[in-house]
């Protein structure tokens, strides 16, 4: 029985190993030179044509065995180097990943110690149990020492007298005030080696919306100084503007105030809080600017804000930053609360790709949104000092423009009229606060040197047409050529440049 299996399991195997020493066998006779060299020297018998048509096959040969080669190459670089791309991207996806739990671990570690502080404020805990034999502070208890520590070093910095009380320029307009803005910019002494340029018009729309709201959004494409117009703008009212760079994890408003550790008993307070607290001493103008403030969905961590800077008495403008008060509390701080300042705008940088999330209806109604897509061609200019300008004095400026160039009445009821027009054509309504807007920035716009037709532009272009990218684009399509001749039929011709540019784009979309 055992000299059968033998048997068989040599034919097999040597079935098996024919099949190879064929393959080999017949490749190395495809390409054995010597007995190709042989048959045509035994065929030619001395005759030359025989020796250059066998040449000639030899070579094909030799081309068909370099081919052969080469695509082995070919394929085994290509093998490799995938096989390490794969390698790679599976590399940076474990290093995306540690760094993405790393963000996590930090944030449940916080939420721990504020879970932790409310249970043993709420269950009355002995946080000094365990440590016999120590000293150890109770800061609840403790008096003289603030749970607000940023905001009442700001006390003690101003009762040293650290910041003296400035003289401001009265007499400065707002048509100046932009000129000289705009010369600094491109040529000053405090930064002589950096040179903004900003046309004219970026400059009118900025300080156009100071009149209209406390937020601002600059929005377009990289590197056209989104961040560096408000930025410089604090250098030339010699007073810092405060960046605070938007993280992806910001979800409430303690990413602008900051929050109170039970545990701890100290309120941690945000670099933003500490400027507004800053603002309450003094008249200055403060700008905060929300670096990449779509990078967090903006209606979450500013909700708070937006609510409040709507309300229209600024005696409102109030926030609980803890729920009681404490006797060792800072000096603007009264029983908890705390009256935002009046002399702070925000402005918001925001650049739309993939990497961010679209800004709602609701934060666009209640900011106005500047749109810078190119830089300003260089040009010269004086060497222009910074300037000291009470945020009283701007709001006078304001109330001025509002009495001296308020909207014709004519063009408010051609504002009216079209209101009507885009119901019907594109069920879209004005809205009572884009009225005011319209009311508020006009004649702003008027006063730093524009016109009345292209502030109403923007505002059209900017607060409602703005809002034709939620329709169907496909549908209201043959709508919006009938639209650009109403602008034109009632407007002019050769004004509302803006509004019939971007309905133009907006029409090639499909």
């Amino acid at each position: 029985m055992l000299d059968l299996i033998q048997s068989l399991l040599k034919i097999f195997i040597g079935g098996f190993l024919q099949i190879f020493t064929g393959i080999f066998g017949g490749i190395a006779q495809m390409f054995n030179f010597v007995d190709y060299y042989n048959t045509i020297k035994n065929m030619a018998d001395g005759n030359a044509s025989y020796w250059i048509v066998g040449a000639l096959v030899v070579l094909v040969v030799l081309a068909v065995l370099v081919a052969i080669v080469w695509l082995l190459i070919y394929f085994s670089i290509r093998f490799f180097k995938r096989l390490k791309s794969k390698n790679a991207v599976l590399d940076q996806d474990l290093v995306d990943e540690i760094n993405e739990l790393k963000r996590q671990l930090v944030k449940t570690n916080m939420e721990k110690d504020r879970i932790l502080g409310l249970k043993i404020g709420s269950r009355g805990y002995d946080i000094t149990e365990g440590y016999e034999g120590e000293e150890v502070k109770d800061d609840a208890k403790k008096e003289g020492e603030s749970r607000f520590y940023k905001l009442t070093e700001v006390d003690k910095e101003f009762e040293a007298g650290l910041f003296p009380p400035r003289e401001y320029d009265w007499d400065i307009t707002l048509e100046q005030l932009c000129d000289r803005f705009r010369f600094y910019a491109a040529n000053n002494p405090d930064r002589p080696w950096r040179k903004l340029y900003y046309e004219i018009k970026i400059i009118r729309l900025f300080f156009s919306s100071f009149a209209t709201t406390r937020l601002l959004i600059l929005q377009g494409i990289s590197g056209t100084g989104k961040t560096s117009l408000p930025e410089c703008m604090g250098h030339f009212f010699d007073n810092p503007t405060t960046i605070a760079s938007v993280q992806p994890s910001w979800r409430d408003r303690t990413e602008i105030f900051g929050y109170f550790n039970e545990f701890t008993k100290r309120f941690n307070e945000t670099e933003v809080l500490k400027a507004m607290y800053h603002a309450r001493y003094s008249e200055d103008i403060y700008l905060t600017v929300l670096d990449e403030m779509n990078i967090a969905r903006v209606e979450y961590y500013f909700a708070e804000l937006l609510s409040i800077l709507e309300m229209p008495s600024r005696e409102q403008w109030i926030v609980d930053l803890v729920p009681s008060g404490w006797p060792s509390d800072p000096k603007f701080v009264e029983k908890g609360r705390f009256k935002l300042p009046e002399n702070m705008w925000y402005i918001g940088t925001a650049n739309n790709d993939d990497s961010t999330f679209a800004i709602s209806d609701k934060v666009y109604d209640r900011g106005m949104p500047i749109n810078i897509n190119s830089k300003a061609a260089p040009f010269d200019c004086p060497v222009t000092e910074k300037l000291h300008v009470s945020y009283k004095h701007l709001e006078e400026l304001f109330s001025k423009a509002f009495e001296v160039n308020a909207v014709s009445k004519e063009n408010l009821d051609k504002f009216e009229k079209m209101d009507d027009y885009v119901i019907e054509h594109f069920r879209l309504a004005f809205g009572n606060r884009i009225v005011k807007q319209l009311r508020e920035f006009v004649p702003v716009y008027i006063a730093c040197g524009g016109t009345e037709i292209d502030g109403l532009d923007y505002v059209l272009c900017n607060k409602i047409l703005r809002k034709f990218e939620s329709l169907n684009l496909a549908y209201i399509r043959d709508e919006i050529d009938d639209y650009i001749q109403y602008l034109s039929d009632h407007f002019g011709e050769e004004n509302m440049g803006d509004c019939k540019e971007y309905l133009t784009r907006l029409k090639k979309l499909f």
